[in-house]
């Protein structure tokens, strides 16, 4: 009986306290960056007192917001 409650509890306490960001959680990938790359983002991160992993998924974020355009020139 006892055991039978603190299911009903638990299962009760999982459903509560669902993360609501659920579908908002980053997904994990891997991006091959050049060393200076990640030395100014890294750079940049411990000004702005940010992860730079962060620093560079906002910087993303943003360009993919603003709908940004990449000009490349081969030479």
């Amino acid at each position: 009986m006892a055991t039978q409650y603190l299911m009903g509890y638990v299962s009760h306490l999982i459903i509560e306290t669902a993360n609501p960001y659920a579908k908002k959680l980053k997904k994990q990938v891997t991006v091959r960056l050049d060393e200076g790359t990640i030395a100014y983002f890294k750079n940049l991160a411990e000004e702005k007192d940010l992860p730079y992993q962060s620093l560079i998924n906002l910087y993303l974020r943003d360009c993919a917001q603003s709908h940004k355009d990449l000009k490349i020139e081969w030479q």
